[in-house]
C-alpha cells in the first residue's frame, strides 16, 4: 500500500527527531584528540567501573530474572499479569524516583537499611555495591520481560514430553526448557548489560558520584559539563562509546535474531 505524502513525511521527520542529535554528538567529537580523551586516567577508571558494575548487575538479572520470567510465563493469567506489572513499572517510572525508593528501603534510614546498619554496621548507599543494585533495579525487567517472551514462544509441548516420559522439574528445567531459551538469554543479558552501562539518575541519588567508587561513565560525562572529573572532550568521547556499544548490541541481537528464524 502506497502512504500519504503527509504519513512519510512526518515519519522522516520521526527519523531526523532521532537520528540528529546522534549526529550531532559524532560532530562534537574532538577527532585529533579521541584517543587521548579515551584514554586518560579519570576516563579509564570510570570505564573500568561502568563495565565491572554492569557485569556484576546483569549477572544478578540473570540470577533473579530467570526464575522470574520462567514464574510470569508459567503462572495464571491474572497473576502473570500482576508480576508483569510490578516488573514493568521501572521502566516507566522516574530513575530518580527509583533512587528514592531505593534510599527509602535501604539508606540508613530505610526501611530494610536501619536494622542492617544497627545490626552489622552495612550500609549500601554511597558504595559500589549500591552502584550495582541501582543498576539491577533499572535493568532487571529488559531481561525479564525478553525472557518470558522467549518462553512463551517456546511453548511447554516439549515440558509435556519430558514430564510423561518420567523426567522431573529439574531435568525437565535443564534439559528442555534452558536449551531452548539460549537466544533469549543472550538477548536478554545483552540488554541489561546496556541498560546497565547507560544508568544515570538512580544510582547518582543512591550510589552518589565518587570517583573510582561510584562514579561510572554516564556520572562521569555529567560532572565533566559541570567542570569536575574527566574533561568535556573526555566526556564526548564516553558518549559516543556508549552510542556505539549500544548500537552494536541492538544491532547485532536484530542480525542473530534474523539468523535463528532462518
Amino acid at each position: 500500500m502506497r502512504l500519504p505524502r503527509g504519513v512519510r513525511v512526518l515519519a522522516i521527520l520521526g527519523v531526523a527527531a532521532l537520528v540528529l542529535p546522534l549526529v550531532g554528538l559524532v560532530w562534537k567529537v574532538r577527532w585529533s584528540t579521541f584517543l587521548d580523551d579515551l584514554t586518560s586516567p579519570a576516563t579509564l577508571t570510570a570505564l573500568g567501573l561502568s563495565l565491572g558494575t554492569s557485569a556484576a548487575a546483569t549477572l544478578v538479572c540473570l540470577l533473579l530474572g530467570g526464575p522470574l520470567a520462567l514464574l510470569i510465563a508459567r503462572a495464571r493469567p491474572r497473576t502473570a499479569a500482576i508480576l508483569r506489572t510490578v516488573v514493568l513499572v521501572p521502566l516507566v517510572l522516574p530513575p530518580m524516583v527509583g533512587g528514592l525508593a531505593l534510599l527509602a528501603l535501604l539508606g540508613r534510614s530505610g526501611l530494610l537499611g536501619r536494622p542492617l546498619f544497627t545490626g552489622f554496621g552495612f550500609s549500601l548507599p554511597y558504595t559500589t555495591a549500591g552502584a550495582v543494585v541501582a543498576q539491577v533495579f533499572v535493568a532487571l525487567p529488559f531481561l525479564v520481560i525478553t525472557l518470558e517472551g522467549a518462553l512463551r514462544t517456546s511453548g511447554t509441548a516439549h515440558e509435556r514430553v519430558a514430564a510423561s516420559l518420567g523426567a522431573g522439574p529439574w531435568q525437565t528445567l535443564t534439559r528442555v526448557t534452558l536449551p531452548l531459551l539460549v537466544p533469549g538469554l543472550v538477548a536478554g543479558c545483552a540488554l541489561s548489560f546496556a541498560r546497565a552501562m547507560g544508568e544515570f539518575g538512580a544510582t547518582a541519588l543512591f550510589a552518589g558520584n565518587a570517583p573510582g567508587v561510584t562514579r561510572t561513565m554516564p556520572l562521569a560525562i555529567y560532572t565533566a559539563f559541570n567542570g569536575v572529573g574527566v574533561s568535556q572532550d573526555s566526556a564526548v568521547a564516553m558518549s559516543l562509546l556508549l552510542l556505539v556499544s549500544a548500537a552494536v548490541i541492538v544491532g547485532g541481537l536484530r542480525s542473530w535474531r534474523e539468523d535463528a528464524v532462518r
